[in-house]
């Protein structure tokens, strides 16, 4: 199932734990998002795994962007 306003994003519980993923692949968010904050560049991604689409990692990027949008909730302490 793709997520709500990011079509090439999906979360299936039998695909990698539910774990948000490029639609189609198994290739995770996080490996995307952890590759570029490492230095690793789109380029080289999209070589390394040529079922990723350079429109993938942007859609990771805006996935995450909206992600870190939400409000986040601190427990009473």
């Amino acid at each position: 199932m793709t997520v709500n306003g990011h079509p090439r994003i999906a979360i299936d519980p039998a695909i990698c734990g539910g774990r948000p993923t490029i639609a189609g692949t198994r290739m995770r968010v996080t490996d995307i998002l952890e590759a570029l904050a490492s230095g690793v560049s789109e380029k080289e991604i999209v070589q390394d795994f040529p079922y990723v689409k350079l429109e993938d990692i942007r859609a990771c990027l805006a996935y995450a962007a909206s992600i870190a949008e939400e409000p986040t909730r601190f427990a009473a302490g």
